[in-house]
């Protein structure tokens, strides 16, 4: 297994080497990042900033205005609020193509502790205005967000989560951006949706529940914004229940994202979220990080269970 920050260095300096716009600013994180696979193949393709991402920010707009295509890169904490208003201003304002690669992003970052976990992402870059927002499941779905983003001409901002996750996809996967993408069939008229690395998590949790003879539908949304309203309502259309899975706070995320779907066509259905209450994270270990907060596999397969009709 590769993590999403390997890929990105890998797949970002492949671009590199196939188009001389490509450009990769680095907020003095590289070798966290991965952002130094770049520096090392293609130095004229890279710009180290320093610990100033404002000007980060506002140095890849001024790129954009040239031609170029940039990719700035940090940990997600600081492009989503050091970095807000530049942003803001200067990327989501003017539709600037500017790539926002946040590495290091959701909760599993206990070992620099909470100043340092960004578990509101989703619900700061979905507000605003023109910008593309992506969360890919594994290394697979990753490589190919990062092409798609590439050549996309607007803001996007792509999580990228630190350590290696399990496979969700193979090799033969399509990315389509938008579109959500059914990883399994089931039954029970629970409907499970998750997005981001806590995919493969919720795919572990529903193999738990397999095993006990439950079987339930898996949907997975690698785009957080634009979503297919329309395709998402169509698999919302055929449930009694949903539950929506995210390494991210319960609001403003991935779980707003589904139950405003679900209000504004009147579906009527109940609508459950797992993910961080209205709190933030604290320092620790991964494994104690996700059980703590109902994100591991075994959390999140009992509160499925306990959301199933009684028998």
């Amino acid at each position: 297994m590769k993590a999403q920050r390997q890929v990105w260095g890998e797949t970002l300096a492949e671009l590199a080497g196939t188009d001389h716009r490509v450009v990769l600013l680095d907020g003095d994180l590289a070798t966290s990042t991965r952002a130094d696979i770049v520096a090392d193949a293609h130095p004229e393709s890279f710009i180290q900033v320093g610990i100033a991402e404002q000007n980060m920010v506002g140095m890849a707009f001024g790129l954009s205005t040239l031609g170029y295509r940039p990719w700035v890169s940090s940990f997600g904490v600081f492009l989503t609020n050091r970095a807000l208003d530049q942003v803001r201003m200067l990327v989501s304002q003017t539709r600037a193509p500017v790539r926002l690669a946040a590495a290091y992003s959701g909760l599993l970052n206990g070992a620099s502790g909470k100043t340092h976990q960004d578990i509101e992402d989703f619900a700061i870059m979905r507000a605003m205005p023109n910008m593309t927002v992506l969360a890919p499941a594994d290394e697979i779905e990753a490589a190919h967000a990062i092409r798609w983003a590439a050549g996309h001409d607007g803001p996007v901002y792509i999580r990228l989560a630190r350590d290696p996750v399990p496979a969700v996809f193979d090799q033969d996967y399509t990315f389509v951006p938008g579109q959500p993408v059914l990883l399994r069939e089931g039954g029970n008229g629970l409907l499970v949706i998750s997005t981001g690395a806590q995919t493969a998590r919720t795919a572990a949790a529903l193999d738990l529940l397999n095993a006990d003879g439950i079987r339930l539908r898996h949907l997975h949304l690698h785009t957080l914004k634009p979503a297919d309203a329309d395709a998402i309502i169509a698999y919302l259309a055929r449930t009694s229940a949903v539950c929506t899975v995210e390494e991210h706070t319960v609001i403003g995320g991935l779980g707003e994202l589904i139950s405003d779907l679900v209000t504004r066509d009147g579906l009527g259905l109940r609508v459950t979220r797992i993910g961080l209450d209205d709190r933030w994270a604290e320092s620790g270990s991964n494994d104690f990080l996700l059980d703590k907060h109902g994100l591991s596999p075994r959390r999140v397969a009992d509160r499925l269970h306990g959301l199933l009709p009684a028998a």
